[in-house]
């Protein structure tokens, strides 16, 4: 054996050609087995177009269509078809309960809306496509939560978004909007009127202008859609008109917060109050303001139908904020007529500048500028930011300036000042994970972070003194004082910008304040990156800004700014 393997390479090693055409011939019959073994476990044709003994289809009988072999994506048992479950979630799941036996591409093999075509659709899809919907920006056809994206939105994305949350029905709008909800309420269109192909995702539709493709999710769970996603907001007094506070009433004998929950979510209400054995929905009001919480024990009645909830009594309230948008407070345009002043929305980076612009553009219901363009926040529905920051279509403008001629091109401004403890944090992961990311631990560790701070710590301070000083009109608000107190806050500022706004409006933007940018406290450092010398260094700057503000006559710093 040993002679035959020798003879065997000194005959290639003489003839190299040959054995790389033998190598060649290997690989390719080995691919040629990989394929076949792809159609192994495709469904079979019928009896009435195969022949019983070999297999192959009768005379004269169509062949199945190519589309439905799947080449090679076919599961090869159940261990994998468990591994794609658990990665994609409970959409592989199929009505009783078993794996279901599909993969495609991710994304792009759910089903989707054809312009000028109906789809026909499979039981075990994520999604149903069920028409396209007219929509109003006054009054939305589905009326839960809502996001943008103009650069990558896709079907997949927006399903899995509201799915994620509980909704029945997703629906894409102009490209690049996602709308969900418990409802569609809104008259069918003709399919020609969604002609808008989706932003992230070439020769798929995504509606059109104010036009709807609307899918109903198959969820795999009907728990998905209980008070998990509701956010409790607390104990709160009877209102003193109740018909009118909380307009829809219904008793409950057998009483728990999902029942509440669910009623006020079918009933595309926000909030849910219980109140012993009667459940109430509504929208946060002048009557019911949610802004004078009482003592939990006052609502501390166990529900009748669950041992460990509280559904409170007659008297006091336990309220939750349902999966419902409010949106009486999302309609939102450039200025009808150009603006005769420009007005800064002043900060140093990392102070809260994009979540104000989120609150001021929902209390006012006009877009925002900015003295850049950022085109990650054009994509998220900030539309000013397209626009020159002197085209007066927009409420105000964003704007990390200090030089004093900057400063005098603005004929007034609000000052956002924040804690610069936070605010180098923020910026410093802003610059090296996006706006809603996280910097690396390397990049903490590293010399980034000590060289940060000693160039932009310097800034924090001459930013807020510079505008106090050149600034022509300046209101200061302090981002921890807009955090505690968002209505009053939120007042003035609406205030500076000549606006008149409706408290019912303000109650709008409180229920709905985060916004899309804000970074999730699962990922804080779990030590303090500042130096003993960085500490000191800031403590000054701190008191250099604290006497500035209070030689104006203006509220000092937070209490919290120091010492650390």
């Amino acid at each position: 054996m040993a002679k035959l393997w020798f003879k065997f390479q000194r005959y290639f090693r003489r003839k190299p050609v040959r054995f790389f055409t033998f190598l060649v011939l290997y690989l390719t019959a080995g691919s040629l087995v990989f394929l076949h073994s792809g159609f192994v476990g495709q469904p079979a044709v019928s009896q009435s177009q195969a022949s019983p003994a070999a297999g192959v289809p009768a005379e004269g009988a169509e062949l199945p269509f190519l589309g439905d072999l799947h080449l090679g994506r076919g599961f090869r048992d159940a261990g994998e078809a468990s591994s794609i479950a658990r990665r994609y979630g409970p959409w592989f799941k199929g009505k009783d309960g078993s794996e279901r036996a599909k993969l495609g591409d991710y994304g792009g093999a759910w089903s989707r809306a054809l312009k000028g075509r109906i789809v026909r659709e499979k039981e075990e899809e994520r999604a149903k496509y069920i028409g396209c919907y007219l929509d109003d920006t006054q009054s939305r056809a589905l009326r839960g939560v809502s996001f943008f994206d103009y650069k990558k939105m896709t079907i997949f994305r927006c399903q899995d978004n509201c799915a994620e949350r509980g909704y029945l029905y997703a629906g894409l709008e102009f490209g690049a909007e996602c709308y969900c909800g418990h409802k569609i309420q809104a008259t069918n269109v003709s399919e020609a009127e969604c002609d808008m192909g989706c932003k992230g995702e070439r020769g798929s539709v995504c509606g059109g202008a104010n036009r709807l493709s609307v899918y109903r999710l198959q969820l795999a769970q009907e728990s998905a859609r209980r008070y998990g996603s509701a956010v409790f907001r607390g104990c709160f007094r009877r209102p003193d008109n109740l018909s009118l506070a909380l307009p829809v009433t219904a008793a409950m004998p057998n009483m728990s917060v999902d029942k509440c929950v669910d009623l006020c979510t079918e009933k595309e209400y926000p909030l849910a109050a219980l109140a012993g054995t009667a459940c109430h929905c509504g929208f946060p009001t002048t009557r019911f303001p949610l802004h004078e919480r009482e003592d939990e024990q006052l609502c501390a009645q166990k529900c009748s139908a669950e041992e460990f909830e509280s559904c409170g009594t007659p008297r006091y309230f336990i309220v939750y904020q349902t999966q419902v948008q409010d949106n009486r407070c999302m309609d939102r345009r450039f200025l009808p007529a150009k603006s005769k002043q420009l007005i800064a929305l002043a900060s140093f980076p990392g102070a809260g500048n994009t979540w104000a612009r989120h609150l001021i553009e929902l209390a006012t219901g006009f877009y925002t500028g900015s003295y850049y363009f950022d085109g990650s926040l054009y994509n998220k529905g900030f539309k000013g930011e397209r626009d020159h920051w002197r085209s007066g279509r927009t409420i105000c403008i964003k704007t990390h300036e200090s030089g004093q001629k900057e400063i005098e091109a603005f004929d007034a401004a609000i000052l956002l000042v924040r804690n610069p403890y936070k605010a180098l944090m923020a910026e410093f992961n802003r610059k090296y994970g996006g706006h809603i990311g996280f910097a690396a631990h390397a990049h903490w560790k590293g010399k980034e972070w000590p060289e940060f701070v000693r160039n932009y710590a310097p800034w924090w301070a001459t930013h807020t003194l510079d505008w106090l000083k050149f600034g022509k009109k300046v209101l200061v608000v302090h981002f921890e004082d807009l955090k505690q107190d968002l209505f009053v806050q939120l007042g003035r500022m609406v205030s500076l910008l000549g606006v008149a706004v409706r408290e019912d409006r303000l109650l709008c933007v409180e229920s709905q304040k985060d916004g899309n940018f804000k970074r999730s406290g699962l990922r804080k450092l779990e030590y303090d990156p500042y130096t003993a010398d960085m500490q000191k260094v800031i403590s000054a700057y701190i008191k250099m800004v604290d006497a500035a503000l209070k030689g104006r006559n203006l509220t000092g710093v937070p209490n919290d700014y120091y010492p650390r």
